[in-house]
C-alpha cells in the first residue's frame, strides 16, 4: 500500500504539479481513503521521499554492526546504502530530483532528510572518535565531508539522467575523504618545550557538494584552532569563487 500511494502521488505531481495535488487527489488515484494515507505518509512530501526511512534503518543498521578497525571507512560504506537505494531505480530518482529541484518546499524537505544522514554518520563517528572535544568535531567533520561527497558524485549521475555507473563518482569522492581522514588523527603535543602547541597550517577546503549550476553547494572547511580568522574567510572566498 506505501508504494502504490507513492506511485499514485508521483504520477500526480508531474501531470499536475505538486502544488496543485492534493491528499485527496492522490488518495483518489489510489482508490483508498484519507486514513490509509496519512497511516503511511504524515503529508504529501513524504510520499515524494518514501524510501529514506527504510534507508536511514538499514544504514544504522549497517553501522550496529561494524567493527572498530576502520570507522571512517564504515561511514563511507553506510553512504553506499544511500547509492544502492538511489540506483535501484533511476528513472523515478531522476524525476524526482529534477521535481525536487522545482519545487522549494521539497528541496527544504530533502535538506532536512540530508541532515538525518549526516547526524546518523556523525552519532557513529562519535562512539568511535569521543564524543568530547577533538573526538567531537573530527566526527561532525568527517560526517559532513562523507555526505559532501558522496553527494557530490550522486548529483553528476542524477543530472546525466541516470546514465552510466553512479558509484564509480562516489567512489571516487568517498576516497578523498578516505585519503584525507582515514589517518589517525595527528598528535598536537609540542615536539619540545620551546614548541607552540599549536603548530601553523593552512585553511584546507575538504569537500564541496553540488555542481557547476550553483544548486546547493556546500564547502567543508578543515583549519588548525588558532588559525587567524582572516586566513579562513580568504580560503573560503576563494573556495566559493573556483566552484
Amino acid at each position: 500500500m506505501r508504494e502504490v500511494l507513492a506511485q499514485a502521488a508521483f504520477q500526480l505531481f508531474l501531470e499536475r504539479g505538486f502544488e496543485r495535488t492534493t491528499v485527496d487527489d492522490i488518495v483518489a488515484r489510489a482508490g483508498v481513503g484519507r486514513r490509509s494515507f496519512f497511516r503511511y505518509f504524515p503529508s504529501k512530501e513524504d510520499a515524494v521521499f518514501p524510501d529514506h526511512e527504510r534507508c536511514l534503518a538499514e544504514m544504522t543498521e549497517f553501522l550496529a554492526a561494524a567493527d572498530d578497525s576502520d570507522p571512517v571507512g564504515a561511514v563511507s560504506d553506510a553512504a553506499r546504502i544511500v547509492l544502492r537505494m538511489y540506483a535501484a531505480n533511476p528513472e523515478f530518482s531522476v524525476q524526482r530530483y529534477w521535481l525536487t529541484r522545482e519545487v522549494p518546499g521539497l528541496r527544504t524537505y530533502e535538506l532536512s532528510v540530508v541532515r538525518r544522514y549526516e547526524q546518523t554518520l556523525a552519532g557513529h563517528l562519535r562512539s568511535r572518535f569521543g564524543a568530547d572535544g577533538d573526538g567531537a568535531l573530527r566526527a561532525e567533520v568527517v560526517a559532513a565531508s562523507v555526505v559532501a561527497a558522496h553527494n557530490n558524485g550522486l548529483r553528476l549521475w542524477l543530472r546525466s539522467g541516470g546514465e552510466g555507473d553512479p558509484e564509480v563518482a562516489v567512489d571516487h569522492a568517498l576516497a578523498l575523504v578516505r585519503e584525507v581522514w582515514g589517518r589517525p588523527a595527528a598528535s598536537t603535543a609540542p615536539a619540545d618545550p620551546g614548541a607552540s602547541a599549536v603548530p601553523a597550517a593552512p585553511v584546507v577546503p575538504l569537500a564541496v557538494s553540488g555542481g557547476g549550476d550553483g544548486d546547493g553547494e556546500v564547502v567543508v572547511m578543515v583549519a588548525r584552532k588558532g588559525t587567524p580568522m582572516w586566513r579562513v574567510v580568504q580560503q573560503i572566498e576563494a573556495a566559493v569563487g573556483e566552484n
